[in-house]
């Protein structure tokens, strides 16, 4: 099992959640006072993309550090 391949994958669909949720939320803005809910729904997606993203952000980092992505000669 590819775990960072499922990762970025779920990473993809986090951000299509996300913008999904800040769309409705400029949607409800628009037609008036939005319930607290739907100004929040935003922060749940957002907070697992940070986890995610900051993640495979790291990976290369550390691929190199233990040698995985290095030319060895």
């Amino acid at each position: 099992m590819n775990w960072n391949k499922y990762l970025r994958q779920a990473h993809r669909w986090l951000s299509i959640i996300f913008t999904l949720t800040v769309i409705a939320n400029f949607v409800a803005m628009a037609l008036g006072q939005p319930p607290s809910w739907v100004v929040y729904s935003p922060l749940p997606p957002l907070f697992l993309l940070l986890f995610s993203g900051l993640y495979l952000f790291a990976l290369p980092y550390a691929a190199t550090r233990r040698g995985v992505g290095r030319v060895r000669g």
